[in-house]
């Protein structure tokens, strides 16, 4: 589902996105090639559908964290030495018996050593570094949690808004 602007907000069932069109709240931007049919219609099978009013998205309220989400974001790879095999884990940057808290900011994937060698340490402490802060994920990761396989024909609207999908 996009909003009117374009911008992908979730993946909603085939069911949802028909009572929108059929409600005149949606259109339909891309349809499957098949039929969807009722006991006495015939409609289009949506596929992408985008809102006719522009839906405002509060950038505020920040998604809980999950492993799965928090992995993906950090590409399944240890932020600190980069090996993507292996047990990964979550660590506090500022562990959290020196006050760290448990957000997006402050957690980040790491492998079972990195994670045993920071232990409750602050990254000073004992010279290891980030590539870079960690931030909240961009929206479009949800949505590529959120269905096992990203159709080609979502690849432009995801795209669009800063992150492809793989």
């Amino acid at each position: 589902m996009l909003n009117a602007s374009y911008e992908p907000l979730n993946v909603c069932s085939l069911r949802r996105a028909h009572v929108l069109v059929f409600k005149g709240k949606a259109e339909v931007v891309e349809a499957l090639e098949r039929p969807l049919r009722s006991a006495t219609d015939t409609y289009r099978w949506p596929h992408v559908i985008r809102l006719v009013h522009y839906v405002r998205v509060p950038r505020l309220v920040q998604r809980k964290i999950s492993r799965r989400a928090l992995f993906a974001r950090d590409n399944w790879r240890c932020v600190y030495c980069g090996t993507s095999g292996g047990r990964l884990t979550l660590d506090h940057v500022i562990p959290r018996s020196k006050g760290g808290e448990s957000t997006w900011e402050n957690v980040v994937t790491s492998c079972a050593p990195c994670n045993l060698r920071k232990a409750d340490r602050l990254l000073e402490e004992i010279e290891m570094t980030l590539p870079h802060p960690p931030r909240p994920p961009q929206p479009v990761l949800f949505i590529k949690l959120a269905t096992p396989r990203v159709p080609a024909t979502w690849q432009q609207y995801l795209t669009a808004f800063g992150t492809a999908a793989a």
